[in-house]
């Protein structure tokens, strides 16, 4: 019987990464350099560091066989940030479970408007409404010391990842969480930043997504009705009546959404509402904010 705490023979660290690299690429998984390392590290308890200054560390057949089991699910299309249970954005690390949406780099686009619209050390209180794992309300908690907020969803199982997330970055007592729907419950005028990821994937579309986001995310996460707008319609009268008067607001769109999405918020009484692009030169922000992209954060 194989010890798994024994060397597997010949593996090291550089050849596990290369042949789970190897295997899923002849998977057509998209990034398999990225994800087989991944992997790896937590197979194998290495980190990238590791991986790169000591490239010929041996592997057991335990944490070979942990990542032969990981690579299996990466091949059957589950996420990476599935499989480990935990996912980075921004500048923090998130837990995920099946009741959140993974965050993705696109939402960071809110992240550039927020740091440039708020700078540092400036106190200021804020909601994210449809809070999921807290990804949003959270990064920014931890780049803006002054900063407090509450996040919202009607997910009770989402609000519990929200609140352990919080807790494991330290930033709980910045940090509360309501399950209600939306800003239902908070007085008008109570925010100076409104932000939201809300669901706007038209119900249609859904059969199509890519099997990461189909099979794994929540579809209370992904179906935003039959054209993708209804949350919108719900959000701008509700973010109009809760932000305070010089308040800024930032939610998320899909990339073909930006001219309906900002005449639902200037329809809700928003001026200087503008669509802001990703770093994939696609509408992904509707705000009243700066543009990051013609205004960058300057270095501080």
């Amino acid at each position: 019987m194989t010890d798994p705490a024994s060397p597997t023979p010949n593996s090291t660290l550089v050849t596990a990464w290369k042949a789970a690299t190897a295997t899923l690429k002849a998977g057509r998984i998209d990034s398999p350099s990225i994800d087989a390392r991944l992997l790896l590290e937590v197979a194998t308890g290495a980190t990238r560091t590791d991986i790169l200054a000591d490239p010929y560390r041996a592997v057991t057949a335990g944490q070979q066989a942990a990542l032969d089991a990981y690579v299996e699910r990466r091949l059957r299309r589950e996420p990476v940030s599935r499989i480990l249970g935990r996912k980075g954005f921004w500048k923090i690390m998130l837990n995920v479970t099946p009741d959140v949406l993974s965050p993705r780099p696109d939402t960071e686009a809110i992240l550039d408007v927020v740091m440039l619209a708020f700078p540092p050390h400036r106190a200021f209180e804020m909601i994210d409404l449809g809070t999921g794992s807290g990804a949003i309300l959270l990064a920014t908690l931890a780049e803006r010391a002054g900063a407090r907020g509450v996040g919202t969803d009607i997910s009770s199982e989402a609000l519990a990842v929200a609140k352990e997330n919080a807790a494991n970055l330290d930033l709980d007592d910045r940090a509360t969480f309501l399950r209600t729907e939306w800003a239902a419950g908070f007085g008008d005028d109570s925010f100076d930043l409104v932000v939201s990821n809300p669901p706007y994937i038209p119900s249609g579309d859904i059969p199509g997504l890519d099997p990461e986001v189909r099979d794994h995310d929540p579809l209370l996460a992904l179906d935003g009705g039959p054209d993708g707008l209804t949350a919108y319609r719900e959000l701008a009268p509700e973010i109009r009546r809760i932000l305070r008067p010089d308040g800024i607001f930032a939610v998320e769109i899909g990339w073909d959404q930006g001219p309906q999405v900002k005449a639902l918020f200037e329809a809700a009484g928003f001026e200087g509402v503008i669509v802001v692009k990703d770093l994939s030169d696609r509408d992904r922000v509707v705000t009243n904010g700066p543009d990051p992209r013609t205004n960058p954060v300057p270095k501080m």
